[in-house]
């Protein structure tokens, strides 16, 4: 087994392993933003491609609660609901833009509570990770060239994963808008009789 394959099979026992922190287990204190980038680092840095990137930065929380997906932090201390949402938005964002991302929480929490949505979320990602690192370990010994394959037979799947996720989103935004537009015109027009 070549060094690379020996270091992609290590990695994928250990990604096989990750689970996110249950909800319970999340920090209960309220943390400022130094401590949240160090507790979330350690928490997602199996999933960055090398040592120098970052799946999370300061400025990206910022923007995150600028834009309205992470609630505004209290007393620039954040807490137990925005570690768990930081994770969600960390994991996604490999994935789906910053819109879909905004969106799709959204509409899960009119639908469940935060803990309850990232349970869901957690089992959903775990259940993931563990039949894609199967298929890393089945292939590892098989040498490069096959897991050369297997690394494109898991993009081309991403891909069609990513347009079906997106296209999804998409139709549904477009339909809560033009509910919403629709509900406004009715508004205005009773407000017009009046």
């Amino acid at each position: 087994m070549s060094e690379a394959v020996d270091r992609i099979a290590k990695w994928a026992e250990q990604i096989e392993k990750y689970s996110a922190v249950e909800w319970d287990r999340l920090p209960e204190i309220y943390l400022y933003m130094d401590q949240v980038l160090t507790y979330m680092n350690k928490q997602i840095g199996v999933f960055e491609r090398s040592e120098n990137t970052s799946l999370l930065t300061s400025s990206m929380i910022n923007n995150y609660v600028k834009d309205g997906i992470l609630p505004r932090p209290e007393q620039k201390k954040y807490s137990r609901e925005h570690l768990a949402l930081l994770l969600v938005i960390c994991m996604l964002k490999q994935v789906l833009s910053i819109q879909d991302i905004s969106f799709l929480l959204k509409t899960l929490l009119e639908n469940t509570g935060k803990k309850e949505m990232y349970g869901q979320f957690c089992n959903a990602h775990s259940a993931a990770l563990k039949e894609v690192c199967e298929r890393v370990a089945q292939t590892a010994g098989q040498g490069d060239a096959e897991l050369t394959k297997l690394a494109i037979e898991l993009s081309i799947e991403a891909t069609a994963r990513r347009t079906v996720s997106e296209r999804i989103l998409s139709e549904l935004s477009t339909a809560e808008e033009k509910a919403r537009k629709e509900r406004e015109e009715k508004e205005k027009g009773g407000k017009k009789e009046k």
